[in-house]
């Protein structure tokens, strides 16, 4: 494999410290790696909220279909993010959407933003997956004046592009709705919930299973090949022959995984720390007694959320190294962003902190379509950090996309188009540094 950052940022260090990995039972042993040679229809790499999705809509269709993962489901970005099911997935704004696709395929991508929401929670309902959810939609906190500002004036356009009526708050009302906080005001949209992405990522596997999907784990691909009857999938201990493959490996993908993939994602770092279960007298302190998730309106945002049995979970954009020492830096320095945000917590400890790849395209849109140059391939990425929703809707495009069929959600134009290259190549981390600092100077 051919990854863009250090090999620590693929290890199990990043991930040691998860607190979603002691909610569900640990199944490392029930997804052994796959050995020997098979056919199958469709092969998914990646056993993330993307590949799963697609193998239980696959397998529903009654397609033959393995899953392979490096390590095990969940055990990426799908297993280790701050559990929000909301709308996003681009990070181009509504003007610049519209500029380059038109306002009908904006029109349409935020109808799939919703749709996104609306999938998750019928795979939930339908296959009584028990994920933890709470909030009511979500709301946006702004961190000064001149983003209070403009959320009071997105009110009008998440009415004119999502036909949703949001919601506009004071700071008193925040204290009064238990949001309280250094923050000038808020704006709640009421659509989205949050839950525990790996109870959600073990019901998916349930549910791909029990209706024929197999799934292997500690399978790292070495090889894709184009055959004449299809696609090979070679790893170190077994052959696999599909007719179609679907590559769902997001922020953990490899740049020549196929050749393709150079340089057409951005991985980036995340990080999340969550407390111990506070008081009574604790959230009352910090006026923080609401179950809403929430982010501010920083480009480096900090998001946040107080979960069902009262810990806190606080996540932020990581740092731009992957070492044992960046590690330690990044999660001080996203202790001290929370002391900041909720000095009434100073003292309370956070024994979870782990960090994870989100993944950035060129073009700041999703992809999701064919692999150029190897017909029967597909993918899809780049959710910008918004993966829970709209990663489970990518997977079920793919799905159908794989059977040659009319997608049976809308496939919105702005996932068709072609997912550009990022300049510099396999060097393309050295833009990071510029476009972070960019992004501090603009949160000012």
């Amino acid at each position: 494999m051919t990854r863009i950052f250090p090999a620590f940022a693929y290890s199990n260090a990043p991930v040691a410290g998860c607190f979603w990995a002691g909610t569900v039972p640990d199944d490392a042993d029930g997804f052994p790696p796959v050995t020997g040679d098979h056919t199958a229809d469709v092969v998914v790499i990646g056993a993330g909220f993307t590949g799963l999705s697609s193998a239980l809509h696959l397998a529903r269709d009654g397609v033959d279909t393995i899953v392979l993962d490096a390590m095990h489901p969940g055990w990426g970005a799908s297993g280790r993010n701050g559990g929000f099911c909301c709308l996003g997935g681009a990070k181009a704004s509504s003007a610049d959407i519209a500029r380059r696709f038109g306002q009908e395929a904006l029109m349409g991508w935020r109808r799939a933003e919703q749709d996104a929401v609306a999938l998750v929670a019928g795979l939930l309902e339908e296959h009584g997956i028990d994920a933890d959810t709470h909030s009511q939609g979500e709301t946006i906190l702004a961190h000064n004046s001149r983003n209070a500002r403009g959320l009071q004036d997105d009110i009008s356009r998440v009415r004119r592009e999502y036909g949703l009526d949001a919601t506009w708050h004071t700071p008193t009302q925040l204290d009064d709705l238990g949001m309280s906080g250094p923050f000038l005001g808020g704006l709640t949209i009421p659509v989205g919930f949050a839950l525990n992405p790996r109870k959600y990522i073990a019901g998916l596997v349930q549910a791909a299973r029990s209706l024929g999907a197999r799934i292997h784990g500690h399978s790292p691909v070495a090889a894709i090949t184009q055959i004449s009857n299809g696609i090979e999938v070679r790893t170190g201990k077994a052959t696999i022959r599909a007719k179609r493959l679907i590559l769902a490996t997001n922020g953990y993908s490899s740049d020549d995984l196929p050749p393709w993939m150079a340089a057409r994602y951005m991985p980036a770092q995340s990080n999340v720390l969550v407390t111990r279960p506070l008081t009574q007298t604790e959230l009352d302190a910090a006026g923080w007694n609401s179950r809403q998730m929430a982010y501010d309106t920083r480009n480096l945002l900090h998001y946040f959320r107080l979960m069902p049995d009262n810990r806190f979970l606080f996540g932020m954009r990581g740092g731009l190294l992957a070492s044992a020492r960046a590690e330690a830096g990044i999660t001080t320095r996203a202790r001290a962003h929370f002391d900041a945000m909720f000095p009434a917590w100073r003292h309370v400890d956070t024994p979870h902190g782990w960090s994870g790849m989100v993944c950035f395209s060129a073009n700041r849109v999703p992809y999701c379509g064919p692999i150029s140059g190897m017909p029967g391939a597909f993918a899809g990425f780049a959710f910008h950090g918004n993966g829970v929703a709209m990663g489970s809707y990518t997977g079920a495009l793919l799905a159908d996309l794989a059977q040659d069929k009319p997608t049976r959600l809308p496939h919105p134009a702005i996932m068709r188009a072609d997912a550009p290259r990022f300049p510099l190549g396999r060097f393309r981390r050295a833009l990071l540094p510029a476009g972070y600092a960019l992004a501090g100077l603009r949160d000012l």
